[in-house]
């Protein structure tokens, strides 16, 4: 699976902007997908992930009723709607898809990886 991230930008506090996570591969419909964050001089750090129906989500407490992951299967895309944003929610974002059917919110659980895209919130 091959994954590419895109609709980072700069945004002012409390705007919004809508991640995409575009995959190639006939199977990953039935792989977990996730977002994941790294601000600089940061670890990589877990934001949210999504079953691969898109029925079960999970989501860090730091953007938890702020961020919406979703996913569209027939597409092979995965989405990020990030709301209410913040200067702390500066980062480079990555999409990363897992193997297994069980949740992760550990980097080293996800077996692929996108290039990332950087979202900038200005104060």
């Amino acid at each position: 699976v091959q994954l590419q991230a895109s609709g980072g930008g700069l945004v002012q506090a409390g705007g919004s902007l809508r991640l995409s996570c575009a995959a190639s591969g006939r199977t990953y419909s039935t792989y977990i997908m996730g977002w994941f964050r790294q601000a600089p001089g940061k670890e990589r750090e877990f934001v949210s992930g999504i079953g691969s129906s898109g029925s079960d989500t999970w989501y860090a407490e730091s953007v938890k009723g702020r961020f919406t992951i979703s996913r569209d299967n027939a597409k092979n895309t995965g989405y990020l709607q990030m709301n209410s944003l913040k200067p702390e929610d500066t980062a480079v974002y990555y999409c990363a898809a897992r193997r297994r059917t069980y949740p992760s919110v550990s980097t080293s659980g996800y077996d692929y990886w996108g290039q990332g895209t950087l979202v900038t919130v200005s104060s």
